[in-house]
């Protein structure tokens, strides 16, 4: 199945639309047998993600694709290839893994700067050690592609991609990752659960893009389709993409996502639902009350 299930509820209180908090122990162990049964072998997670990997080490992921993400490095470190190697086996440890199938930067930026060839060159040899199967990076911008793909080899990469945030393929970087090769597992497809909202229950701040807003709502009611149905079938209508990672709130939640998934692989989504405003389509700018 062509979904990764996302994690950083099972470490945070994360998402706009989550109003239940930070998942319980119980619950986890449910979603994940749940998404089990139902094909989904794939884990995201993240040092950053609060408790997550130890929640996931808990419950038990031997039988999971895991990818977990790697901090910012610390300038005050000298040491670059001790302190990566370190903090994959403290997530493992966490884990309790032995092996992870893909460790991602979370500050890919980084392999610009000072310390990126140390950086890259301890991600080969830890992916050559067979600690891992696959390197990658976690982007938020698209134009950040330019600059790394022609200097190293990616073997995945995670970017945000949903109906109202299409950079990755206008740039032509979707198309050009997947004939170079490189894995590509799209984020961020429900906006934090932003698309999934009805108009009265999103927050007044995103009330300035009424316009786009009202496309949208007017889309799914000509087509007579969910919100989660229209948002998981643009990204999944794209043969690159190898995953979408969702994150849920409940067992249930994650019934849902599987039984939308499919029911409108036919749909045409207009050009003009789209936004290129970053104080929209870039979460990590919101600015919540």
């Amino acid at each position: 199945m062509r979904i990764a299930l996302g994690t950083a509820q099972f470490g945070l209180d994360y998402g706009i639309a989550n109003t239940g908090g930070k998942i319980s122990s119980d619950e986890a162990a449910s979603i994940l047998k749940t998404a089990l049964d139902v094909g989904i072998t794939t884990l995201d997670t993240a040092v950053g993600y609060g408790d997550s990997e130890k929640v996931l080490g808990k419950v038990g992921v031997e039988r999971w694709q895991i990818i977990t993400k790697l901090p910012m490095y610390p300038s005050h470190d000298r040491n670059v290839k001790s302190w990566i190697r370190n903090e994959l086996y403290l997530a493992m440890e966490r884990l309790k893994v032995d092996r992870i199938f893909g460790l991602l930067l979370h500050r890919p930026d980084q392999l610009l700067g000072p310390h990126g060839r140390d950086i890259y060159q301890s991600l080969i040899e830890i992916k050559e050690d067979g600690l891992v199967e696959k390197i990658g990076i976690s982007i938020y911008e698209p134009d950040l592609l330019d600059l790394l793909i022609p200097k190293m080899k990616i073997d995945l990469v995670q970017a945000p991609l949903n109906v109202l945030d299409r950079r990755l393929i206008s740039s032509g970087w979707l198309r050009k990752l997947y004939d170079s090769g490189t894995e590509v597992h799209a984020r961020s497809v429900f906006l934090q659960g932003l698309l999934l909202m009805p108009p009265e229950d999103r927050p007044m701040q995103f009330q300035h893009w009424t316009t786009t807003w009202n496309k949208w709502d007017n889309w799914l009611k000509f087509n007579q389709v969910s919100a989660l149905s229209g948002s998981l079938a643009f990204p999944l209508s794209f043969k690159e993409i190898s995953k979408l990672v969702v994150g849920v709130d409940s067992e249930q939640h994650l019934k849902q996502i599987v039984d939308a998934i499919g029911e409108n692989s036919a749909l045409h989504f207009p050009e003009d639902i789209v936004s290129v405003d970053q104080n929209l389509i870039n979460p990590s700018l919101w600015r919540l009350e």
